[in-house]
Parts: structure tokens; C-alpha cells; sequence
């Protein structure tokens, strides 16, 4: 099989019958894999044909200056926000970025992953659409440190920025509450991620706090699936009076089935949403929402990395808390 078009590290220490790891440092020539376990890949590597060329040009040459970036979704402006907050901070510390992004697809991430210890660069960037991938140890296992933005990753060693979801979900669904709303919707997305888990948990806490039962529905953290769902959640029997929306993509959906449908924001159907695109303060009327502080956080990433590749031992874990923008999507419950 020819190695630029689909093997991987996997196949490479299947065949070799060593771990990934042992593969990832006999590629980036690590001297204390010993001899039989150098052979053994060795070998693998030239019956799958495992990038040969690649191989032997980054076993001549040093670590790269270059960061690597992989995010989830390049469409959704949070993520561009931090992807330019990120390379203006590298820029001034002398490292290009290398900017990848994964469609929320595991299969994108783990390819992008390994290219990242093929091009041997300094350390990553990460929001990972599959916190649990392999290949994230692969790349830590290569001496490369991996730093999580807006998501955790599964390996402990990696060093984590990230938003606090649960009381950002929970502020937005307590704004809807005090306003006099009873039935609060919440369009979420992505359980199996951090963030769709910890909004929907903020959401449920400030429902279940208040003696109201939560309703929510899957809009996938995508505009049209958030669409979708919306607009059959507003021709339900009983439509809610006000919706929590858990990001800026599906908060486009959200205002796009509310026109459809005729309902009018607020005075028909409040809504909050979570994230704080330059377009929110625009729209009509204003939209509340619940921003992160997106280049704060950006910038926090960047310094945590840099002391990673500095030698720092210890993993840290920064918290960021949510800010709340008040403005007059969320309106008050009609009588």
C-alpha cells in the first residue's frame, strides 16, 4: 500500500508488532528505541511503503519552528477568532502556524495529527472533534506537547484552555427565567464533545433549579441541522416561549426558522444564545448572549505551549468563565 494515500502509524506497528508509540519515535529518530524494536519498524515501514520520502527527510533534519493548529470547524467564527488570535501572538514570537481543519471528523483529525509529527513541528494547537484519538498520545509520545483549546483531550499530560460551560449555559437558561419564561427550549449539539455535554448540563441545572422540566433537541452545533430542528420544535403543540441556543452557527438556524415560521423575537419567541459573534450586536433586535473571551483564551494557549516546549513538567488546566451581553433578544414572557 502506498503510504501518502492512507497508511498509518497503526498499520505501520500492527505489521511491525510494536505500539504506535514505539513507531512514532523510530520515526522521528529517537536514540533510546533500541536496535531489534528499530528493525522491526524498519521493516514494516518499507513493506507498507509508509512515506519513504518523508521518512528520510525527517530523520535529517531538526524540529521545525512551525505551530501546528487543528480545530474543528474553520466555518464557525469562535474557531476563527482564536486561529487569528493565535497567529498574530506566534508571529510575534517568531513561529509561523499551520493551520488545519477537521470538519468535526475524527478520520481529518487523526490524518492532520500524524502530519503534525511528520512535519515535525514544535507542538499543536488542538479542539479536538474526537477527544479520545490515539494518535493524540502519539503525537505527546513523539515529544511534541499538545495543548487543548475550548475542548479536553482524554491524555492527562496534555495542558487544557477552556470556557465554563456549565455556568455560561446555566447564566443564559437564568436570564430566560427571571424574564418570566416557563418554557425554555435548548438546541444543542455534539453530546459526546465537552461542550455540547457541559452546556446541556448548565442548561438542565438552571431548569431543574427553577422546578421546570427541561426540553431540549440535537441541532448538531451546524446551522441547518439547528434550523431543522428548530422549526419543528415551533410547530409542536406546545412551542416553547424561549430557546437557549448553544453556539453562533446554530443560532443562525434558529433566527432563520423563527422568520419562517412567523415568530417574532422576542415578543413571540425569546432566545439567548451562547458565543458572541460580531454579528450579534447587528441583527434585529440585538441578541443576548453568553460570549467566551476567545482571544484571552488564544493567547493563554499560546504561552501555555511555548512554556510546554520550554520544559516545563507539569500539565495546567485554565478555566476561563463566560461573559454575559445583555441586549434585547431575550425580552419578557408574555402574559
Amino acid at each position: 500500500m502506498d503510504g501518502e494515500r492512507g497508511t498509518t502509524i497503526t498499520e505501520v506497528a500492527r505489521i511491525a508488532d510494536v505500539s504506535p508509540a514505539t513507531v512514532s519515535r523510530v520515526l522521528n529518530g529517537d536514540p533510546r528505541v533500541g536496535a531489534t524494536y528499530r528493525a522491526k519498524v524498519t521493516a514494516a515501514v518499507e513493506q507498507l511503503g509508509y512515506r519513504p520520502n518523508r521518512l528520510a527527510r525527517n530523520l535529517r533534519k531538526q524540529r521545525t519552528a512551525a505551530i501546528g493548529v487543528v480545530i474543528s470547524d474553520i466555518e464557525n467564527p469562535h474557531f476563527s477568532e482564536a486561529v487569528r488570535a493565535i497567529e498574530d501572538h506566534a508571529f510575534k514570537r517568531g513561529h509561523p502556524v499551520l493551520v488545519c481543519n477537521t470538519d468535526e471528523t475524527p478520520q481529518k483529525e487523526r490524518a492532520y495529527l500524524e502530519m503534525m509529527m511528520d512535519e515535525r513541528v514544535l507542538g499543536v494547537i488542538l479542539s479536538p472533534a474526537n477527544p479520545g484519538e490515539p494518535a493524540i498520545g502519539e503525537v505527546i509520545d513523539s515529544g511534541i506537547p499538545i495543548v487543548a483549546f475550548d475542548r479536553e483531550v482524554a491524555d492527562a499530560r496534555a495542558d487544557a484552555v477552556l470556557a465554563d460551560n456549565i455556568r455560561g449555559a446555566r447564566m443564559a437558561t437564568e436570564r430566560l427565567l427571571a424574564a418570566g419564561h416557563r418554557s425554555v427550549a435548548f438546541v444543542g449539539g455534539r453530546r459526546e464533545v465537552e461542550t455540547g455535554a457541559e452546556r446541556l448540563d448548565g442548561y438542565e441545572i438552571a431548569m431543574r433549579r427553577a422546578g421546570v422540566e427541561p426540553r431540549s433537541i440535537d441541532g448538531g452545533f451546524r446551522a441547518q441541522a439547528a434550523h431543522d430542528a428548530v422549526v419543528e420544535l415551533l410547530r409542536a403543540d406546545e412551542p416553547p416561549t424561549a430557546l437557549v441556543v448553544a453556539n453562533n452557527l446554530m443560532t443562525l438556524g434558529a433566527l432563520r426558522a423563527l422568520a419562517e415560521v412567523g415568530a417574532r423575537v422576542p415578543d413571540d419567541v425569546a432566545l439567548v444564545a451562547i458565543d458572541d459573534p460580531p454579528w450579534a450586536a447587528l441583527v434585529a433586535p440585538p441578541l443576548t448572549t453568553i460570549g467566551q473571551p476567545v482571544r484571552r483564551m488564544a493567547t493563554d494557549a499560546m504561552e501555555l505551549l511555548l512554556d510546554r516546549v520550554q520544559g516545563r513538567a507539569a500539565p495546567r488546566r485554565i478555566v476561563h468563565p463566560m461573559e454575559l451581553h445583555a441586549r434585547d433578544s431575550c425580552g419578557t414572557a408574555q402574559a
